[in-house]
Parts: structure tokens; sequence; C-alpha cells
């Protein structure tokens, strides 16, 4: 049986690139950073030190050579926040390319996207 879900596999063209991003500019934090005698090296990100599931950043073209029968398409991810206004404020204050904060059935979101053009969305939860 399945009880959460641990790890989001995101693969990037640049992995030092992304990392800043999601660091310095969305706020998560570096978990850990692994790597292996065959040259694969990844980086493991959370929100917080509380979270459950993290992001592991890994490099799309080496990835590819290693197994090319992945699909190494960006996941469609949703973020929670209990301050979607000030958040959405926040990204935009860093230059993160952000969509309208729009109004759904389930509550306003927004979505956002990295410097490679890999798009995500935050909901606001109450």
């Amino acid at each position: 049986m399945i009880s959460k879900l641990g790890q989001v596999m995101v693969y990037v063209l640049d992995q030092e690139k992304a990392v800043r991003f999601w660091t310095e500019k969305v706020g998560f934090h570096l978990v850990s950073e692994q790597s292996m005698d065959n040259g694969m090296r990844w980086f493991e990100l959370a929100p917080s030190e509380q979270s459950d599931t993290t992001i592991v950043l890994h490099d799309k073209d080496l990835v590819a050579k290693m197994s090319p029968e992945l699909h190494l398409g960006t996941p469609s991810l949703m973020f929670y926040t209990q301050d979607i206004k000030k958040l959405y404020q926040d990204f935009k204050d860093k230059d993160i390319h952000v969509g309208e904060l729009v109004e759904m059935p389930t509550g306003r979101v927004f979505n956002f996207s990295d410097e490679e053009d890999n798009y995500f969305a935050v909901m606001e939860t109450i």
C-alpha cells in the first residue's frame, strides 16, 4: 500500500540554474546534493523542512542518454499556499513569470514558470 508521495523528478537542462531558481526565487531549501561515479548528479529541494514531498532536479540530457525510454516532460505540479496574494506579488517582485491570479471553484490560483519555461501552479488553501 502506498502511504505518501515522496519525490517528484523534474528533468532540467541546467541544474545549477534550476537550483538557484527554486532556492533564491521560489524559496525552497536544498535538502541534499548527490553524485554518482558515472557523472550523474541530482539536487533534492523542498518548500520547508517539514515537507513530506521533495523535488529532485536531474540533468535532462544525461538521463535521456542513460534511459532513452523515459518520458522527460515536466510534471504538472500544484503547490499550495495560505497567502496567495502575498506569494503572487513576491514572485512578480523576483521577476518570476506569473500568469493571471484567477478565481476558480476550488479557490484562487495562478501559474508560474521557471527559467526553462516549465509551468507550475499555486493554489490558495484556507
